[in-house]
C-alpha cells in the first residue's frame, strides 16, 4: 500500500473514508491537509488489537478523523469504536490511539471518543485486514 491520498485507506466517514477534514477552526491548505493525513494513518496504523494481529485502522475501527489547524497546533479529533463492547482494552485503547496520533508533528492534542454507532462488523475491515487473518 502505499503513502498517498489516494491510495492510504483514508480516514473520515464509512463508505469509504476520506481524507482528514479540517474542523471548524483554522483551515490548512490542501498540501498540510494531506501531509497530516498521511501522518496521522501512519498512527493509526501504529495502534494494534492485542488480540488480533491487524491494527486498528485497517480493522476499521476508526469512523472519523478532524483534523484542525488552530493557532497553537493541531486539534485531531478521532470517533473510533471496538470489535465489541466488552472488549478487554476499551478503557485503554482510547489512550494509545491518543499517545500515537500526538506523537505526530504537528498535532497538539488529540481527542478520541469512542462509539458503538454504527456497531463494528467485519464488512468494515480492509481487504490488507482480510488477507492479513485469512479472510480472503
Amino acid at each position: 500500500m502505499t503513502e498517498t491520498t489516494e491510495t492510504t485507506r483514508d480516514l473520515i466517514d464509512l463508505d469509504p473514508p476520506t481524507p482528514a477534514a479540517p474542523g471548524p477552526g483554522v483551515q490548512p491548505d490542501q498540501e498540510t491537509l494531506d501531509r497530516m493525513t498521511v501522518e496521522i494513518v501512519k498512527a493509526l496504523k501504529s495502534v494494534y488489537d492485542p488480540e488480533i494481529p491487524v491494527d486498528i485502522y485497517e480493522l476499521g475501527l476508526i469512523y472519523q478523523v478532524d483534523y484542525d489547524e488552530g493557532d497553537e497546533g493541531g486539534l485531531v479529533k478521532v470517533e473510533m469504536t471496538l470489535t465489541a463492547p466488552g472488549c478487554p482494552v476499551a478503557g485503554e485503547m482510547p489512550g494509545w490511539v491518543q499517545q500515537a496520533v500526538e506523537r505526530v508533528d504537528g498535532v497538539a492534542r488529540c481527542d478520541v471518543t469512542m462509539t458503538f454507532e454504527p456497531p463494528w462488523g467485519p464488512d468494515k475491515m480492509s481487504d490488507e485486514a482480510k488477507l492479513e487473518l485469512g479472510w480472503m
